[in-house]
């Protein structure tokens, strides 16, 4: 449901308004009878999710000669890849 008010009672009113807004109201701000605003509910931050593409460990700096043969081998006892 859309409330409208009257800039000159929102200014009384604000506090009031906005527990509306955030209960899921639209408030319709307007000076003579033109609206000139609106009040919602602010929407919930959005968590970005973590790089799961190439590069996405980049930030933990170049692998060691070491680290990177040890990367390349595979485990001793793991089973012989067959394609």
């Amino acid at each position: 449901m859309t409330i409208h008010v009257d800039i000159a009672r929102s200014q009384a009113t604000l506090a009031e308004l906005a527990a509306q807004a955030e209960q899921g109201e639209e408030i319709v701000l307007s000076r003579d009878g033109h609206a000139v605003a609106v009040i919602r509910a602010a929407e919930a931050p959005v968590q970005p999710r973590p790089s799961l593409r190439i590069g996405g460990l980049a930030h933990l700096g170049p692998l060691t000669d070491e680290e990177a043969t040890l990367f390349l081998q595979p485990e001793a006892d793991s089973p012989a890849r067959q394609d």
